[in-house]
């Protein structure tokens, strides 16, 4: 399928650089992200998020620029920029709010907006056009038009990318709507949802989110139960998991910028409405505090084993939010390493993935080479990058004095039946 629309994508992420890419292989696509230093690594064709191979970012017909002025070129202007939280947990809009005024400065009569940002049902609607009307002059549904698109990206997952993901879509007007499909359809291998309307696209979004969030909330809280009784969460799934329609969920830490982020965003509209979402507020503050959840079993084991706990080394392996992702926002490995450290515990940190650069400058954290780490008493093994789990217990044991100490594998990716009899082995 074709359409004769002009290309621009606002905020090139993990959302966006995928968008501008897969639109790029097809026709000339116009690509602005204010970080200069960014725009510099694309041209280079290097994407430090991984989600697009060199050879795939070259291939692509995009011109990147940090001049906003670019997005004049084009006529349907996709916007996939963060939408995060602050530190009281409520929606943080002022990256959108901040695209939606440089989309404004730049667009023209007859031109489209889509946003990809997960918001809150009525977000588009209520704080992203005023602001284009208010900028550029123009009116929604009359001079331009405004639509939503949600993205699915999911980091690191090389199956479900954006093109073989279904789309759903939402817009002001029919006409506006079945523009949109084109224009996605043109990519999109996996078609089109046509919702009936943007806040329905908005709320699909939002809860799929949610969704996780809740599963994974459930999973922690039975952790936590069969840790007071005494036996291993895991055999218990594993049992549970042979009946056909059990879901397959796991425990685990839950950050990032999508599943420990959007829950916060549909409990914020729902508590203007007068609603205090019980069920949602309550999964999140279970997954939150999973954190010291471990970094607590930890220490227990370790006095268990007559560790000296305040002259005692902890090596935590992984510090971004999932596993082979250098993403680094919003990552509750750090909640370990806080508990930790409020024990007078030595921590030390290995990243496989994530610049160390980035991890100090993020998150204020300094981590070290494999080879520069001093031998530890405990290993906490909070993400399960590929290269921790492709070492096993031989990558473990080396990192151990004398080989022997707690290991607490939060993922659960370690052999239990291989595990050395040397080792304290905990999971969730």
């Amino acid at each position: 399928m074709t359409h004769n629309r002009k290309i621009s994508v606002i905020g090139l992420g993990y959302v966006g650089l995928p968008v501008a890419v897969a639109f790029g292989n097809q026709d000339k696509v116009y690509a602005y992200d204010k970080n200069q230093q960014r725009i510099k690594e694309l041209k280079e064709g290097k994407d430090l998020t991984n989600e697009v191979e060199q050879k795939e970012l070259t291939a692509a017909n995009i011109e990147f620029s940090e001049y906003p002025e670019i997005i004049q070129k084009a006529d349907f202007h996709i916007v996939a920029v963060p939408t995060p939280i602050n530190n009281a947990k409520s929606p943080d809009l002022n990256p959108v709010i901040s695209a939606s005024k440089t989309v404004g400065e730049n667009i023209k009569v007859g031109d489209i907006v889509v946003y990809e940002s997960t918001v809150y049902p009525g977000a588009t609607e209520e704080d992203c056009i005023p602001v284009l009307e208010n900028v550029s002059g123009l009116k929604a549904g009359q001079d331009f038009y405004v639509g939503y698109s949600p993205e699915r990206i999911n980091p690191g997952d090389k199956k479900h990318t954006f093109t073989t993901i279904t789309k759903v879509i939402g817009a002001q007007t029919e006409e506006i709507l079945e523009i949109i499909a084109d224009v996605y359809s043109s990519v999109i291998e996996a078609g089109v949802h046509k919702a009936s309307s943007i806040k329905v696209a908005e709320a699909s979004k939002v809860i799929e989110n949610t969704q996780r969030d809740l599963n994974i909330a459930l999973m922690n809280e039975l952790a936590l139960i069969f840790d007071r009784v005494g036996i291993d969460t895991m055999e218990v799934l594993e049992a549970a998991g042979t009946k056909w329609n059990f879901l397959p969920f796991k425990p685990g830490l839950v950050g990032g910028h999508c599943i420990g982020v959007d829950p916060y965003y549909l409990a914020h509209k729902s508590s203007t409405l007068g609603y205090i979402p019980q069920v949602i507020l309550t999964g999140r503050s279970i997954n939150d505090e999973m954190g010291g959840f471990v970094a607590k079993k930890l220490v227990k084991a370790m006095i268990k084993e007559n560790i000296n706990i305040k002259s005692s080394v902890v090596t935590v392996l992984g510090l971004t939010f999932k596993e082979d992702v250098p993403d680094l926002r919003n990552s509750r490995v750090v909640d370990i390493i806080n508990e930790l450290e409020t024990y007078d515990i030595k921590v030390q940190v290995n990243e496989a993935t994530a610049v160390k650069e980035d991890a100090l400058k993020k998150l204020d954290i300094e981590t070290l080479d494999l080879e520069d780490l001093a031998p530890a008493d405990a290993i906490v093994l909070a993400v399960p990058h590929a290269t921790y789990v492709e070492a096993q217990w031989t990558g473990i044991l080396r990192l151990l004095k004398n080989s022997k100490g707690v290991v607490f594998d939060v993922k659960a990716v370690l052999d239990p039946k291989s595990k050395p009899d040397s080792i304290n082995l905990l999971r969730l």
